[in-house]
C-alpha cells in the first residue's frame, strides 16, 4: 500500500452526502453573511432596525454541540402567534433560547397593518450570530442573573425552551424566567416551556409558582429531534387541550 494511503475510502453514496451536506453549509454561511452585511449597513447609516432582507432560520446553520434544534415553521409560527395573541404595546415578550420563535414573530408582525401596536421583545440567546436582531441579550443560562437589571421584573409573556435536557440547565432557565417576569409568583403573564417529556416532574416543581401544566401540543423540529418533546403552558389554547 502506497505511503500515506489508508486501508478504507469513503464510498460513492457518503461522498455524495458529504458534498451535499457542505454545500448545505456553504449556502447557510453565504446567506447569514448577507444578512449580516445588509444589517451592518442599515447600522452604519444610524438606522436602529433590521435589514428590510426577508429572514428565515435558513440563514443559520444548526450546531448541534450547542444543542441547536430549530423548530419547523409550522411549530415557531403557532408558539409565536400564541405569544403575540392579545399582546399590545405596553406588554413585553421575552424567548429564552429559541431564536427559531423569534424569527416566526418577527414575521408575524411585518405583517401588521400600519399603526397597529407591537409589543416589546426580547431574544435571550447564547449564539452571538442572533445580535443581528435588535432584540438580542446575550444570554448563558450557567449564569441565570447575568443579564441587562433593566429586565428584571419587566417582562409579561415568556417562553423558555433549556437547550439541555439536564436538571441544573431546566432550573437556572427558570430562575431567569422567575427573575424576568412582572409577577412571578402568579399565573397573570403567559408563560410556555417547551422540554422533553422526562422533565415533566421538574417542570413542574420549578415553574409552580407560574401554574404551568403538561399541555397535548408536541413541538416539531425541522430535523426530526428524537426526543419526544412537549409543550407546557400557563394557559389554554385552541391548539391544545390539558393532559391528564
Amino acid at each position: 500500500m502506497p505511503y500515506g494511503q489508508t486501508g478504507s475510502t469513503l464510498s460513492p453514496q457518503a461522498l455524495a452526502a458529504l458534498a451535499e451536506f457542505n454545500a448545505e453549509k456553504d449556502g447557510i454561511e453565504r446567506r447569514f453573511a448577507e444578512l449580516k452585511a445588509k444589517v451592518d449597513e442599515a447600522m452604519a447609516k444610524g438606522s436602529s432596525h433590521d435589514s428590510d432582507m426577508p429572514v428565515t432560520m435558513d440563514h443559520f446553520m444548526e450546531d448541534w454541540n450547542k444543542s441547536q434544534f430549530w423548530y419547523s415553521d409550522e411549530t415557531a409560527k403557532l408558539l409565536a402567534g400564541e405569544l403575540l395573541k392579545g399582546a399590545t404595546e405596553t406588554d413585553t415578550i421575552a424567548i429564552l433560547s429559541a431564536p427559531s420563535v423569534l424569527v416566526a414573530m418577527k414575521n408575524l408582525m411585518s405583517e401588521y397593518e400600519p399603526g397597529r401596536p407591537k409589543p416589546k421583545v426580547v431574544l435571550l440567546e447564547y449564539d452571538q450570530r442572533f445580535a443581528v436582531f435588535p432584540e438580542f441579550v446575550a444570554y448563558d443560562y450557567r449564569h441565570p442573573f447575568k443579564l441587562p437589571a433593566s429586565l428584571k421584573g419587566s417582562v409579561d409573556r415568556i417562553l423558555c425552551d433549556p437547550p439541555f435536557l439536564e436538571e441544573d440547565c431546566q432550573t437556572k432557565s427558570a430562575m431567569t424566567a422567575r427573575w424576568m417576569a412582572k409577577s412571578p409568583g402568579s399565573t397573570d403573564g403567559k408563560v410556555i416551556v417547551c422540554t422533553g417529556e422526562r422533565m415533566k416532574d421538574l417542570v413542574a416543581k420549578v415553574y409552580k409558582s407560574f401554574g404551568v401544566r403538561s399541555t397535548t401540543f408536541e413541538p416539531a423540529h425541522a430535523n426530526n429531534l428524537n426526543n419526544e418533546f412537549w409543550c407546557y403552558a400557563n394557559f389554554s389554547s385552541e391548539h391544545w387541550d390539558w393532559r391528564n
